[in-house]
């Protein structure tokens, strides 16, 4: 059964009462008191939140928040960002999104995040089922699935999906 991360992209409290969601991801453009305020309310029921975007790491540590995901999938050479993460924060959940090829999510995996997020379109839908099912298969890390479009992802081989907060909140 897959478990979700639900991006928060509108200021509100109500996913946190939903039982199906323990994890909550904040982007660095989120307002101050709303990110203390979340948080809080997020840890009193014992739910993680992780920060994402160039800031995240620095949002991490201001909040006391559980972990981030940081963004590798630009660099020729992962490895780099993920230990300078690691070293600076490492008591963190680490999530770290790959290119949609196999042997950047082998260096990321080398590195030992707590899981390795792939995003997901429409176009090009089959190559990411190929590429997640391979991953589930040969890794012990967990794989996130990162929605980016109206997809029906209940099959798709993924330990952890991400959706944004719009997408479910009629759910």
């Amino acid at each position: 059964m897959q478990n979700f991360i639900i991006r928060i992209t509108q200021e509100n409290f109500k996913l946190l009462a939903n039982e199906r969601f323990s994890c909550f991801l904040l982007s660095e453009n989120v307002r101050d008191n709303f990110a203390a305020e979340f948080i809080e309310k997020a840890h009193q029921q014992e739910k993680l939140v992780l920060f994402e975007g160039e800031s995240a790491l620095q949002l991490y540590t201001q909040y006391q928040a559980d972990g981030i995901i940081t963004d590798a999938s630009k660099d020729e050479k992962p490895q780099k960002i993920i230990k300078e993460v690691q070293k600076k924060a490492p008591k963190a959940v680490l999530g770290v999104v790959s290119r949609n090829r196999r042997h950047e999510a082998m260096l990321i995996s080398e590195c030992e995040p707590d899981f390795v997020v792939f995003k997901v379109w429409k176009d090009g839908l089959e190559k990411s089922k190929e590429l997640l099912a391979w991953y589930s298969e040969f890794f012990l890390i967990q794989c996130a699935a990162q929605i980016e479009d109206d997809i029906d992802y209940a099959d798709l081989a993924a330990d952890l999906v991400i959706l944004d907060d719009v997408k479910v909140n009629g759910k």
